[in-house]
């Protein structure tokens, strides 16, 4: 409890040091990336990306899914695909307006709607079913499935899926995402569209740290 108190505080410090919004550098194999994260309009997803940057929780990590013409997914494997520990899922904030276009940085989920955790992609197209928009489930839609589930019942959605949350775009390096992009991919045991070269994440930092 200690220790997250003080990456809170740490992240305030920094952030308030730099202006209304982060930005940081994602420093890969292929390239410099840099991202600037919208605190207005998604802080809890900022603030729990920034948790982890802060505990240099994104090194080693590997662009484990890339697919050409729709995203670059990285934050969750190193190079060998084993998975990194997360921690708690956070709320979905895909409803703050902010749409799945191309350079925007999102969150990777399961089906759930609040099953984000540490995964995140860049877009490089403008993904619009990825949006939430009016038709999308909400949280009672969800409940409801699952309550009939429970009761071996089937209930069909007949809404569309409540979206990924979008919380920064690219300011810097998108010649790097593309780069990426265009690697050639191959499945490698459960995982499918594995970039056949490795592009790791050496870290991430707040531009502006010590470290920077």
């Amino acid at each position: 409890m200690v220790r997250m108190a003080l990456i809170t505080f740490l992240l305030v410090v920094a952030i308030g040091a730099q202006g209304a919004n982060p930005v940081v550098e994602v420093h890969t194999s292929e390239g410099l990336i840099v991202l600037e994260l919208n605190q207005d309009k998604a802080p809890v997803t900022v603030e729990n990306f920034l948790a982890y940057v802060e505990q240099d929780g994104y090194a080693g990590t590997i662009f484990h899914r890339v697919i050409s013409d729709f995203m670059i997914q990285s934050g969750g494997h190193f190079e060998d695909l084993s998975e990194l520990e997360t921690g708690e899922p956070i709320r979905n904030e895909a409803d703050n307006g902010l749409k799945n276009v191309t350079g925007t940085i999102a969150m990777a989920r399961m089906d759930e709607i609040d099953s984000a955790m540490r995964q995140w992609f860049i877009n490089v197209a403008d993904n619009q079913r990825l949006d939430h928009t009016e038709q999308s489930c909400t949280r009672e839609d969800e409940a409801k499935v699952a309550a009939a589930l429970e009761r071996g019942l089937y209930r069909p959605k007949t809404c569309k899926s409540f979206g990924y949350a979008v919380f920064g775009h690219v300011i810097e390096g998108m010649e790097v995402v593309k780069k990426i992009e265009q690697i050639p991919t191959e499945p490698k045991g459960m995982h499918q569209n594995v970039p056949v070269k490795t592009v790791v994440i050496e870290k991430i930092q707040l531009r502006g740290s010590p470290e920077g």
